[in-house]
Formats: C-alpha cells, structure tokens, sequence
C-alpha cells in the first residue's frame, strides 16, 4: 500500500521474471497486463461485526469487535456504493451478527459479487437456518436498495472456524447464476463459483489465452481446473472443434455446462464437455487433446499431472498461474516442453501476488 502503481508493476515484473528465470528468456516476456490501481475488486468478502441493528462488514480486531471496511477503495465502484446500502439491510431485517468471543449470533460473513452489467449476487452466511425467515423477507429491501439484485442466497456455516463459507447453499431467488461478460461470451457464476477478482485483468488474461490457442490451431483443447470454463469457453471461437473441460468443483460445472448450452443454441460450432472430478482422474476419459490449459489452485498442477503431460501425445500447453513459485516447480518437471512466451497480469494491485500466463510447446 502507498507505492506508486508504475513501481508496484516493476518490482512485480521483476519479481516474476527472477523466479522463472531459469525457464522463460528475458526476450519471450511480452508486456505486462495492467489495469486500475483501485477500484478493480468485484467481490467483497466482509466479515459482520457489532450487534443487532447496528453491525459492521469489514474484518475484526484481535478482540472479536467488528472493524467496517464498507469504504475499502479497492472495491468497484458501484460495488463500494452498495456496501453501505446493505449494511443497512442487514440492520434493518433484524440480523444478529455471529459474536466470535461468545460464540452467539447467526450472521458470520456477507459475499457479494459485481458484474460487468452491473448486477450482483449477494451471500448470507449464516450459522443455521435460525434467521433464514428474515433473510427471505429481506429480499424486497434488497431490491429496493441495491438495484441489480440478481441472485440471493444463504450459505451455511454451523462450525466454529476461521473461514468465510460453508458447504450448504440454499438459492432464495428466481435467477441462482450471476452472468459474467468475458468479450462475447456470457459466462455463469453459481454462488459457490470461482472467478477472478480482477474483471478488467481477467477480460484480458482469457483474451490472451484465447489468441495464442487460436495460433495453434487446435481441433481438441483439454480445459483443466476449469472452473466456470473461462479458459475454454473464451477460446471457442477460435476454430476449436471439441472443448473437453475438468474441474472439482460441481457447482463449477454446472455454470460451465450453461454457458456452454448458450453457446450451442447461438450456433457455436465447437462441441463442450464439462466433467466433475479430479484433474488426474479425468484426464484418462478426455480425448487426445492437441493443446491443454490448466489454471490450477496456488500448489500448482503437481507431479501426476505433470508426468501424465509429459507421456501424452500434447505438443502444446498454455498455463495460467496465481503462484510464479509453483508454476517454476511444475516447469522443472515438464523437461519435454520449452517455454514460448510469457506474460505477467497485475491481477491484485496493492498486493504481492501475480497472475502469470506461459504458453509452452513440446521440443
């Protein structure tokens, strides 16, 4: 925080290019990918403080006592003007803030997401269905005070743990997808849905991605850790004739198999496949791909699927990264394949972390 955004970029350069050296040339590095220095989140994950008629969504302090951060200026415009908005909702419906010290209350975390047509999907977490009557009736206060309410649920945590969300997702709404416009293709995001945070990066990481697969010409592209199906989906129109995508996540898929069913219906010609299960695990009923995407978690794509890379008939692989250490590790064990250019995304300003987008080939 406080370093000027041109200096943020190259310290994150070159803090990038020093961790691959070893594998990318200074030479196949194209320019980075920029975009705001704030004003760029689309999702808030806002921890609720204070107490009944009079909470807080930020963070809390050593304490347990609520810290609000409705005016955090990371958060999209129209995202930041909604916080307050429903800050007041929750006073208004009579939500009990969850109390960590004493373990009492229901309403432990709020999650709202912004789209690029300005509509949002807006998540109660909840210790129980205690208060889920008040969430139900609150629905009109939403609409009334954030315009674009699109989808609202409530997501169950009953355990006593440090993390936002639970397993259990009740959809309150007519609509339970939030679309996402990624250039023209409308992508579909389930309450429990992965995106990137960085709508404006994003937009040009799947661009990027797209363009290079589209270079090589692919008739079968392999999506893995797919999510949404970003990767894939984006890359469609680019001559692809079968998309075969894979990801843990079932709700993921769900939201990939929709976009996928309009895409078909507006006289796509690339046909889709989107399976749930493990990326190792799926890759043995995937057809012979001639090109493979991975966007894998921070640990990286691992050794299985790196030996299963190594022994497939793949000559090319384009792999976006969160974490440029991972990524160097699973570099070092793909010896089959070279590096044929890369380019860094600033996809988290005011932070330390970097988006990193590699294409490779088989030499």
């Amino acid at each position: 925080m406080n370093v000027p955004y041109p200096r943020q970029v190259h310290d994150g350069d070159d803090l990038v290019t020093r961790t691959l050296a070893e594998h990318v040339r200074a030479e196949q590095w194209l320019p980075p990918a920029t975009g705001p220095e704030s004003g760029f989140r689309n999702k808030a994950k806002l921890m609720v403080g204070g107490r009944r008629g009079a909470p807080t969504l930020g963070i809390l302090d050593d304490h347990g006592n609520g810290v609000d951060l409705t005016g955090c200026g990371l958060y999209q415009p129209a995202l930041a003007d909604a916080l307050p908005l429903l800050r007041e909702v929750v006073a208004e419906a009579g939500l009990t803030p969850y109390d960590v010290p004493s373990r009492n209350g229901e309403l432990k975390n709020l999650i709202v997401t912004h789209s690029p047509d300005g509509e949002f999907m807006i998540r109660f977490v909840l210790r129980s269905t205690g208060q889920l009557g008040k969430v139900e009736r609150a629905i009109p206060l939403l609409h009334k005070h954030v315009p674009g309410t699109r989808v609202v649920s409530v997501n169950l945590l009953p355990d006593h743990r440090a993390v936002m969300e639970g397993a259990q997702e009740i959809v309150l709404t007519e609509h339970d997808t939030l679309p996402m416009r990624m250039g023209a293709v409308r992508l579909h995001l389930r309450p429990a849905s992965f995106f990137q945070t960085n709508t404006f990066v994003a937009a040009q990481l799947y661009a990027q991605a797209a363009d290079w697969i589209g270079d090589l010409t692919p008739a079968v592209l392999l999506d893995l850790f797919c999510g949404v199906g970003g990767f894939g989906l984006t890359a469609a129109g680019q001559g692809v004739r079968e998309v075969f995508g894979a990801e843990l996540s079932p709700d993921a898929i769900i939201s990939a198999r929709r976009t996928a069913a309009e895409l078909e219906s507006a006289g796509a010609t690339s046909r889709f496949t989107f399976v749930a299960g493990d990326a190792f695990e799926a890759v043995a009923a995937a057809p012979a791909p001639d090109v493979v995407v991975v966007n894998p978690p921070r640990r990286g794509i691992g050794p299985d699927v790196c030996k299963w890379l190594e022994r497939s008939g793949t000559r090319h692989l384009v792999y976006s990264s969160c974490n440029p250490r991972s990524l160097a590790t699973d570099l070092g064990l793909l010896p089959s394949f070279g590096v044929d250019r890369a380019r860094v995304f600033h996809m988290f300003p005011q932070s330390s972390h970097h988006e990193v987008l590699v294409q490779l080939s088989r030499t």
